[in-house]
């Protein structure tokens, strides 16, 4: 084999690998999103959903030799997990409480719902770590990665599925690319997918059709909780091995906006939030490259303005059309 054309394709392997890893806490939350937005009930708590599910893990694993000391040391990031998404499933419980019981805004509640977590999980973080930066000082465990045997002959497949190091790709790396088909399949083939679009799309219809409408409401929120949940738990138990303040930096608004550009489709979902990560694997190796950091903070958000303005461009010449 010509070895030029191995070295491109090994470095484009690894830089799709790179991509996996970098777009998975986006696509997790992102997907979360389009649940609860396809129900009627958009989640703009996505990014503290994220936060509080990505400290509660790692506390929790970290603690959770001295509460379960008969416990193998093998499932003390599995409880960290288990914390983070209960954590998650609680504000998105709280979240639907205050807006299909009280009557709160969902657009307010929401952004009080992000408040509340970045000023909790830096309180609780100086309470318990003395420090309002990072869990650093504390032997945080990590969620195994899943490595896949070699494809002989084919190295760039290898780099490809077990990343440019060789340890496998994360365990929800794999969770978040399973999770994409399943909820197409879930939305398209099943029963309960079709009464949560058709809660979203006429809420009096679907109560006449005998829909529980309440009830598909709270579980699309719950369900949305989940998925950004797990995008937090990644960041702080996969991508990074530790916490830290306002880690999640945006992403959680990343999903929202790859939930529009997308256009409110599981396809579109995905293809925005790999759009997402690559702009963030763009930062980073612009980063590595000694550009002012300040134009590399620029990237991502960059990217979503352009996005955004050119979906709904292409929106509008399809309205032009049609009209």
């Amino acid at each position: 084999m010509n070895p030029e054309p191995l070295g491109w394709s090994l470095l484009l392997a690894g830089l799709l690998a790179a991509l996996l890893r970098a777009a998975t806490p986006i696509l997790l939350a992102a997907l979360g999103g389009l649940i609860s937005d396809l129900v009627g009930s958009i989640n703009v708590a996505l990014e503290g959903l994220m936060l509080a599910a990505a400290f509660f893990a790692v506390m929790a694993s970290v603690y959770a030799g001295q509460w379960f000391p008969w416990l193998s040391p093998v499932w003390h990031p599995w409880i960290g997990c288990l914390a983070g998404v209960l954590a998650a499933l609680s504000l998105s419980a709280m979240l639907a409480v205050f807006h299909l019981e009280w009557g709160a805004d969902l657009i307010v509640a929401g952004i009080a719902v992000n408040i509340l977590a970045a000023g909790l999980t830096v309180l609780l973080l100086a309470t318990l770590v003395g420090d309002k930066g990072s869990t650093a000082a504390l032997n945080s465990p990590v969620l195994p990665s899943l490595h896949l045997p070699s494809v002989a002959g084919w190295p760039w497949l290898d780099v490809l599925l077990n990343g440019a190091d060789g340890r496998g790709h994360h365990v929800l790396v794999y969770a978040a690319l399973l999770t994409a088909p399943l909820l197409a399949f879930f939305l398209k083939r099943t029963r309960y997918g079709a009464w949560l679009r058709a809660v979203g799309e006429n809420r009096e219809a679907a109560l006449n059709a005998g829909i529980p409408v309440r009830r598909v409401q709270y579980a699309a929120l719950l369900l949305s909780g989940l998925l950004a949940g797990l995008g937090g738990i990644y960041l702080s138990m996969g991508y990074l091995s530790l916490f830290q303040a306002d880690m999640t930096a945006g992403r959680g608004f990343l999903a929202l906006a790859a939930i529009f550009l997308g256009a409110r489709s599981v396809a579109g979902t995905f293809g925005a939030a790999m759009l997402f990560g690559a702009s963030t694997v763009l930062a980073t190796q612009l980063g590595a490259r000694q550009i002012p950091t300040q134009l590399v903070y620029m990237v991502p958000p960059l990217v979503t303005l352009l996005a955004l303005v050119a979906a709904g461009a292409r929106r509008r010449r399809q309205a032009s059309r049609t009209s």
